[in-house]
C-alpha cells in the first residue's frame, strides 16, 4: 500500500472563501518578466542618431557668417516688409538633443508672429520660438519676386 494510496481518488479541492482564477491570469503568472527595468530604453538611446552642427574652419565661418549674416537679415527684414500681408515661409534651424551632443536641422513652414530683435528669436504664429543663431536658412516666396 502506497502513502498516499487513501487520498489519490478524492475530488478536486475548490476553496469556498476564493473565486477559481481565469486560465489566462494563471498562465500571466508564469510569463517573464523585465529583469532589466529600463535597459530597453536606454539602449534605443543610445542607438538614436543625432546631427552635428556645421562648423567650419575659423575663417572659412568668418566668411560664410558673414555672408549667411547679411542674407538672413534681408530676408528677414522683407518678411517685415510684408508682415500685414502674412507671408508663408519655411525656416530650417539646429535644436540642439537635450540628451546627447549634437541634435537635428528642423524645417517649420508657417507665418511669423513676431521677430524679437532684442532677444535674437523668432517667434512663429503657432508659438515655435526659433533663436535666430540657429537659424541655417529662411525659404519664401516672396524672396524670389523681390531679387528678380
Amino acid at each position: 500500500m502506497g502513502k498516499y494510496d487513501d487520498m489519490i481518488n478524492l475530488p478536486h479541492h475548490e476553496s469556498t472563501k476564493h473565486p477559481k482564477m481565469p486560465a489566462l491570469d494563471r498562465a500571466a503568472q508564469f510569463l517573464p518578466f523585465a529583469a532589466l527595468t529600463g535597459h530597453n530604453a536606454a539602449v534605443m538611446e543610445t542607438a538614436r542618431l543625432t546631427n552635428s552642427k556645421v562648423e567650419l574652419d575659423e575663417i572659412k565661418k568668418e566668411e560664410l557668417n558673414e555672408i549667411k549674416k547679411e542674407e538672413l537679415n534681408e530676408h528677414l527684414q522683407l518678411v517685415k516688409e510684408q508682415f500685414a500681408r502674412k507671408p508663408q515661409v519655411s525656416i530650417t534651424y539646429f535644436v540642439p538633443d537635450v540628451k546627447k551632443d549634437g541634435g537635428a536641422y528642423l524645417t517649420i513652414t508657417g507665418t511669423i508672429g513676431k521677430i524679437e530683435e532684442t532677444r535674437h528669436q523668432v517667434i512663429m504664429e503657432n508659438g515655435t520660438i526659433i533663436p535666430m543663431n540657429d537659424i541655417y536658412e529662411i525659404e519664401s516666396t516672396i524672396f524670389d519676386h523681390a531679387e528678380s
